[in-house]
């Protein structure tokens, strides 16, 4: 006992020494960049690589000298100011600090202005914000994503569904140049190796909570200490996905995609039938399929498991019957929905109102309904009609809660009230006035063929409403209700009441910040779905359950009438500008058009916008830079649009 004690003085003192004698500052942060927004900023920075790096100071010119304004943790490469108003601008400076204490010379300054924003805009805004819920962070060890980030950050439990739906929030942010390619590949061969070589897997599938640094799993609920199926589909959407997108000739994108396939293969989705017409929820290596209080159960239809069910069937080496996709899922037709329209709605699974919104979500991050049916619905249709019952319902509000209306939807499983904790709020029993931003948002592509975004209006209103109460440093908060503020028990701990009051809950789920990213995306370019529905293992399961082409297409949710039936160039705002503007264009119809800088010499300065993109309203913003990011001369540019090979230009004036 001595010699330890003896030990640990030993190696305090010499932490102690180490600390009096490190004198050596870090590197000064590099590549420091703002981003603007319309009431708020973000600064950037490359994050540093020393092994005892604490953290970053910003610093804020206040008129006179630069002066300390934050502190940010090591593992975030960005500070938020929330500004409150647009046309403001400001300096800002960073530095980085060590466990010694010793402080970095600071970073050039970077300038900021807020400014109205575009459609495309807030939806860049909104996405980045998501994304770094996985980016920054994700477990230093595993890679994944953790299950949630609350104030206090002392839960770090990994997750596996979330972690699966953050693959592809990873492959967003490389399309969307929040991170490189290079970057991104690093972090997936990091998760997929932790898949591969440390996490506890059972008959290959993965449990639903596992403790990021060494892989055991964390039981989610009494006896689930095995394997969640549901979950492990999950995953396995996110890394069919990676499999289609990490197509490189490298040998980092060989091994993921390699990788991907062996873990692919190892799961024995059979095995989760237990001999039954269905799929069993969880299995544990203590109960097995028993476990005590309904741990395990043969799950069905209409829910968030279609994706589970799909994949059962595609896989190549243990899959379940065709039948039994019919069976579980569809409950032998049990999945149809029996009831009256909703507000004009007639769903065609599913009961009542639908249910919560997330249901519309998870299984389709991936799997592209549109065009498509199996023998039970149109999913495409049917996800557009729930998401259009769950915002009339807020509008009609029933249950006369604050802050419900036409922009301020969005019911689903989320953080609730003080004293409840987490809910699966719905239409009618289940709500208790929570609006979860994730439901209202994570719609968005079933408002793919609408004249009107009712998705992009409620992040507008949100953002400009409710300020920094409901946006924070991954986007916006998890969940917010201004009728009630906490719950009343009695003796027992049973909900009574509810105390009047307003909570914004300052906390964040893996769930539900995952569909952000990527259901956004999937409206805006349907990367996700491309890549997914590209798979061969995914096209060969298509026509097995069968899958066939709708009779009732996707696009008769919009009616022709609704759509542009004409290009039409809208100008740039402001103008004059500095240093930004945005060009605005209206897309008849799906083409690929370009936009492209000139100077009045005719030369090419920048090519700012250049893919086949959806019927819509469109937004390109230009910061005044050229091809090599170098800021350009006042003077007037002329910028082009080659919509489908006919042309159109405007005049555009940066003035400094």
């Amino acid at each position: 006992m001595r010699s330890l004690v003896t030990c640990l003085i030993v190696f305090l003192t010499a932490i102690s020494l180490y600390a009096q004698t490190d004198t050596t500052p870090p590197a000064t942060p590099k590549n420091v960049k703002s981003i603007d927004y319309e009431l708020h900023i973000d600064v950037t920075w490359q994050p540093n690589t020393e092994s005892d790096l604490a953290g970053y100071k910003i610093y804020k010119w206040d008129g006179t000298t630069f002066q300390f304004l934050a502190n940010v943790k090591k593992y975030k490469s960005f500070f938020s100011e929330w500004i409150g108003a647009t046309s403001i601008s400001n300096k800002y400076k960073v530095a980085a600090y060590d466990l010694s204490g010793n402080v970095s010379q600071m970073s050039p300054e970077v300038t900021t202005f807020t400014h109205t924003m575009s459609d495309s805009e807030f939806l860049d805004m909104t996405q980045r914000a998501a994304f770094r819920y996985f980016w920054d962070w994700g477990d230093p060890t595993s890679g994944i994503a953790r299950e949630r980030h609350e104030p206090n950050e002392s839960d770090v439990t990994n997750t596996i569904g979330g972690g699966g739906f953050g693959v592809m929030a990873i492959i967003v942010g490389i399309e969307r140049g929040f991170i490189t390619r290079d970057e991104g590949v690093a972090r997936i061969k990091k998760i997929v190796n932790f898949l591969a070589n440390t996490i506890d897997k059972f008959h290959g599938a993965f449990p639903h909570w596992f403790n990021g640094t060494t892989g055991k799993v964390i039981p989610f609920g009494q006896g689930q200490d095995g394997a969640d199926i549901v979950e492990t589909s999950f995953m396995f959407e996110g890394l069919l996905t990676a499999r289609q997108y990490f197509n490189g000739s490298t040998q980092d994108e060989a091994y993921i995609r390699n990788t991907i396939t062996l873990l692919w293969m190892g799961v024995d989705w059979n095995f989760f039938r237990d001999g039954s017409t269905g799929l069993y929820w969880n299995w544990s290596p203590t109960y097995g399929f028993n476990i005590p209080e309904g741990g395990s159960f043969l799950f069905h239809g209409w829910n968030e498991t279609m994706i589970t069910y799909f994949l059962a069937v595609a896989s190549p080496t243990h899959p379940i019957a065709p039948n039994y996709y019919r069976s579980g899922w569809g409950l032998d037709g049990g999945i149809h929905y029996s009831g009256q329209p909703k507000y004009g709605y007639q769903l065609q699974v599913g009961t009542n109102y639908g249910g919560p919104l997330f249901w519309t979500h998870y299984s389709y991050m991936g799997f592209d309904p549109r065009g498509k049916r199996d023998l039970y619905a149109n999913y495409f249709l049917n996800n557009h009609d729930q998401s259009m019952i769950n915002r009339a319902y807020c509008i009609d509000n029933p249950g006369k809660y604050a802050g419900y209306n036409a922009n301020s939807w969005g019911l689903t499983a989320s953080y609730s009230i003080t004293g409840v904790y987490y809910q699966a709020h719905q239409p009618g029993s289940e709500d208790n006035g929570t609006i979860s931003p994730t439901a209202a948002l994570s719609a968005m592509p079933y408002f793919l063929y609408e004249k009107e975004n009712y998705s992009l209006d409620a992040i507008k209103y949100f953002y400009r409403t409710f300020g920094q109460n409901l946006w924070g440093d991954f986007g916006f908060k998890d969940a917010f209700n201004l009728t009630y503020s906490d719950a009343i028990k009695n003796s027992n701990g049973v909900i009574i009441g509810y105390k009047p009051g307003e909570v914004f809950i300052n906390s964040y789920l893996a769930i539900d910040e995952g569909p952000i990213v990527c259901m956004i995306e999937n409206y805006r370019s349907q990367l996700l779905w491309k890549l997914f529905m590209a798979d061969t293992d995914v096209q060969a399961a298509l026509p097995k359950i069968p899958f066939f082409k709708s009779d009732d297409p996707s696009t008769n949710v919009k009616s022709e009438t609704s759509l542009p039936t004409e290009f039409v160039l809208k100008g740039n705002y402001p103008n004059p500008f500095n240093p930004s503007t945005v060009i605005s264009f209206v897309v008849p119809k799906t083409e690929r058009v370009s936009v492209v800088v000139y100077n009045l010499l005719g030369q090419k300065v920048k090519s700012l916008f250049d893919e086949e993109t959806s019927p819509g309203e469109k937004s390109v913003s230009w910061n005044g830079t050229n091809e090599a990011g170098d800021t350009v001369s006042s003077g007037v540019y002329i910028y082009k649009i080659n919509a489908d090979g006919n042309f159109y230009s405007g005049k555009m004036i940066l003035q400094k």
